[in-house]
């Protein structure tokens, strides 16, 4: 009995089976690679990350300390870089005041030193001066305390120092500086049926007279995330068949004694062996396939000694802190660009690295993802998978979420098991597939009720407020996307003299501006219950009355151009803190009979309006800049609403329409009323004046009223045009109208 009702309970959920063993199948194909799901990979960094911040030490390290070039060693000593016979001292000073017990550089010295001026003095030598013999013997005394690279060589050549090198894995035609040390190993020695060690195409090196004189040397080439922090460092890179240590690799294997590195292979069953770690006398540093290994931080920046430079050459440092100590010289100096981000901090420096490199491996607590996690992240999504989706169709919401909060649960604690044993377990792709099949199912039935709202929301979501979406999902029936006619009211807005403005940011900046122009605007326009059609550049087009009917969309529109009139002041007053430019903006508005659906190709729909009476609106946008007004309405708009101040400007007749229409001008609230009607009675008269010919009655009006304003240009405008019309008269039919022609 009890079987034949599961039976029955999963028949009636088949849809949600189907689906929930359809989730767990994309699941398991992101973990064998055959598909990339990019938040998965997203979501699996951010939880190293965490795991990684709750088990680091924060404890300093006793064992290395960094020579820090930082600002005020800069200060003190000048501009990197420095003499090689400044960088001499150091050394010497290092190891003979201070004695330290080996020196590695974050640095490179790739090209010949010339500060000393011996160069020039050579060239003399050979020119100016070859005749005399008084400047040969002078010179020659000189030649061995200007050579500031021999004297650098022969400081690395009397201690165990290891230098710095680069290389470039990214640009085909990569330059190639320096020389290289002799390798580590050959790729043979390496190879395997997933050789996946970096291959890189050029390098940066030492001059040879150093390279030569150093006991080793190491890259401090990094290969970021594709999130741009830094939690692997290639330990190993392949150039052109010869394998190269990283910088803490090759400390490690000096520190050790030995110069024997020994690849450690393990058998992945499938035909091949898989790079996963290298051993130096007994010391196990694990690496990936790759030849990549976790960095064991110990926390945030400032785990280890840092020693100013300045006081190291001028032996201000206190002597016990560097005695018997491994030393990195690097920088954190902002204007060196040795920063990094890393999982415990945005910006870490580089030198660090390496200092939680050789500290972290030569303490053991190196982190290790062998190639086996694989089959441990499938078995964990077939089993979680399983249980999911029975829990999903057999149980209730509550027991299924039960059965969900313990196989989360499970999850992390063997990650955390794993973790405490060097281990890293993926956590990501189990915890997100429970939580999928979980809210698949329980929003299932919730979907299926909700089919109305859900049609409604992908049929105008994009274009109206959600407020609005909510009011319509009451009767979903009601609406449709299939054109009609309809009495709309449009909006156009423009952003004058955008072309100069743009040309005066960068990609970047007009961007950022355009974005906080018009996320508010948007919000004014959906307040006032408005339709976004489109955006078009600085533009936008917006339309009241559908797909929502609105008595008062008249009223609404006007509303929005107001209140668009006034954040444009906020939004000035942002451009300004910011170094923006100032934007002025017009707006036009008509409304009328016009046609509204979802029109456009089979390859792409919008829900839109079109019309003669959408052509005009844009038309009245266009002339607010030739006007010096900022919102310009048509007649019908006036018609239609009592309640705000009208100025009429002009009558006109548009490109594209025969017959002439009236324009008017929504006029400034924060006006003064008595001011304002002052106006607006002798623009009356002027107009009047100006269409009976009458243009010194014309002129003299105008003129008065071009001193009652801020914005004379849309009087001056018809002072122009009567100083014209004196010369060339109109028609003798002519009835006050302007052809403007090009709009």
């Amino acid at each position: 009995m009890k079987l034949k009702k599961l039976r029955a309970q999963f028949l009636k959920n088949k849809v949600r089976v189907l689906v929930s063993v359809g989730l767990s199948t994309v699941f398991l194909c992101h973990s064998i690679g055959f598909i990339n799901i990019g938040i998965i990979e997203r979501l699996e960094l951010i939880a190293y990350d965490a795991h990684l911040k709750f088990t680091v030490p924060n404890k300093k390290s006793n064992d290395i300390v960094i020579i820090d070039i930082d600002e005020s060693s800069l200060t003190a000593e000048g501009r990197w870089p420095w003499s090689r016979n400044k960088i001499a001292k150091l050394v010497e000073n290092l190891f003979v005041d201070y004695q330290i017990s080996m020196l590695g550089f974050d640095i490179v010295f790739a090209e010949p030193d010339s500060s000393s001026g011996l160069p020039i003095l050579e060239n003399l030598a050979n020119t100016t001066f070859k005749s005399s013999q008084e400047f040969a013997v002078g010179l020659a005394g000189l030649r061995e305390t200007l050579n500031y690279d021999k004297i650098f060589a022969e400081s690395i050549a009397r201690y165990p120092i290891v230098l710095g090198i680069y290389f470039n894995s990214t640009d085909v035609d990569a330059q190639k500086i320096g020389v290289l040390p002799e390798p580590l190993m050959t790729a043979e020695e390496l190879k395997s049926s997933k050789d996946y060690v970096l291959k890189a195409t050029g390098f940066g090196s030492n001059l040879k007279i150093f390279t030569e004189s150093a006991l080793g040397a190491g890259h401090f080439s990094q290969q970021p995330d594709p999130d741009g922090v830094v939690r692997r460092q290639p330990m190993l890179i392949n150039y052109q068949g010869n394998i190269y240590p990283s910088l803490s690799l090759e400390m490690i294997r000096r520190i050790m004694g030995s110069g024997e590195v020994q690849p450690l292979f393990a058998s992945s069953g499938g035909g091949y062996d898989s790079l996963e770690g290298l051993v130096i006398e007994g010391l196990n540093i694990p690496i990936d396939f790759e030849g990549k290994t976790l960095i064991p931080f110990r926390g945030g920046p400032g785990n280890f000694d840092y020693v100013s430079a300045t006081d190291i050459l001028n032996k201000n440092a206190d002597v016990s802190l560097l005695k018997n100590k491994l030393v990195i010289v690097g920088t954190t100096a902002p204007g060196l660009f040795d920063m990094r981000a890393t999982p415990v901090s945005e910006t870490y420096p580089g030198v660090e690295i390496h200092a939680s490199l050789i500290s972290g491996l030569l303490n053991q607590r190196g982190l290790k993802q062998p190639e086996y996690v694989l089959g441990y992240e499938m078995i964990v999504l077939v089993i979680a998978g399983f249980v999911m989706t029975i829990a999903g169709a057999l149980l209730s919401p509550f027991h299924a979420s039960l059965f969900g909060i313990l196989l989360i649960a499970n999850i992390i604690g063997l990650s955390h098991l794993g973790w405490s044993n060097g281990t890293v377990l993926p956590v990501a792709s189990g915890i997100l597939m429970v939580v999928a099949i979980f809210m698949l199912n329980m929003s299932y039935g919730y979907f299926v009720e909700s089919r109305g709202k859900k049609l409604i929301t992908g049929l105008f979501g994009q274009y109206v407020p959600p407020e609005l979406v909510d009011e319509m999902a009451e009767a979903p029936n009601k609406y449709t996307q299939k054109a009609e006619s309809k009495e709309l009211t449009v909006l156009f807005s423009d952003v004058r003299d955008f072309t100069s403005i743009s040309e005066s940011l960068t990609p970047g900046d007009l961007s950022d501006l355009m974005n906080e122009y018009l996320t508010p605007m948007t919000k004014v326009i959906h307040q006032s219950r408005g339709t976004i059609d489109k955006y078009m550049g600085d533009a936008i087009m917006a339309f009241w009355g559908a797909p929502l009917g609105d008595d008062r969309h008249v009223k609404n529109a006007l509303v929005a151009a107001k209140e668009m009139v006034l954040i444009l002041k906020d939004i000035n007053k942002i451009f300004e803190d910011k170094g923006w430019p100032k934007i002025q903006i017009g707006i036009g508005i008509h409304t009328g009979e016009m046609s509204v659906g979802n029109m456009g190709s089979t390859f792409r729909m919008a829900y839109t309006v079109l019309g003669d009476n959408v052509n005009l609106t844009s038309r009245l946008e266009a002339l607010t800049k030739q006007y010096g007004v900022t919102c310009m309405v048509s007649e019908d708009i006036v018609k239609r609403d009592q309640e705000n101040y009208f100025r009429e400007i002009d009558r006109v007749r548009v490109k594209g329409k025969e017959n002439p229409v009236s324009i008017f001008e929504l006029m400034d609230e924060g006006m003064d009323k008595e001011l304002m009607e002052k106006e607006l009675n002798l623009n009356a008269k002027a107009l009047q004046a100006y269409r009976n010919l009458d243009w010194s009655g014309a002129t003299q009006l105008y003129r008065e009223l071009s001193l009652l304003t801020t914005q004379p240009v849309k009087y001056e405008i018809f002072l122009d045009r009567i100083e014209f019309f004196k010369l060339t008269p109109p028609k003798a039919d002519w009835e006050g109208v302007f052809d403007h022609i090009s709009k």
